[in-house]
């Protein structure tokens, strides 16, 4: 049976805050609506991407900013960079890991640069929603076999 990740739930303090920074990296706004019960739910979807982040008034009982790690692919990393710094985004240096293989938590092992052989998956870029949920930019140029 196929399953498919289509939507993230991330937990934000302030819902029109949250809403206006997805759209100024230019999401696509899927939904914003409001039930009877005031049960607040927005979609909004990056660009090329099958999957959307949802958050709200009574959508998640997690902490505001709480989630880390939520990875968006991308092919240049340092264009990515750029396009997001331009949107007033506050986004970190690109980096890869030390050990060569993904990255560690936090800013533990970075070393600033793309990796040296600009291997795919191993040069990022991390950045933060006003909530403080964490994101990471992956640049893939070519998907491992089997992908």
């Amino acid at each position: 049976m196929d399953m498919r990740l289509e939507v993230v739930v991330i937990p934000v303090a302030d819902v029109d805050r949250a809403r206006g920074f997805y759209e100024t990296l230019g999401w696509r706004l899927d939904a914003d609506f409001v039930a009877e019960d005031g049960l607040r739910v927005v979609q909004l979807t990056p660009p090329g991407s099958a999957c959307a982040v949802i958050f709200g008034d009574g959508v998640s009982a997690a902490p505001p900013g709480s989630v880390e790690g939520l990875h968006l692919v991308v092919t240049d990393i340092e264009a990515a960079r750029k396009e997001l710094e331009g949107n007033g985004v506050q986004v970190s240096e690109v980096f890869h890991n030390a050990g060569g293989v993904f990255h560690h938590a936090g800013t533990a092992r970075r070393v600033p640069g793309p990796d040296p052989e600009r291997r795919s998956y191993n040069s990022f870029v991390s950045f933060s929603d006003p909530d403080g949920n964490g994101w990471i930019l992956q640049e893939i140029t070519e998907r491992l076999p089997g992908r």
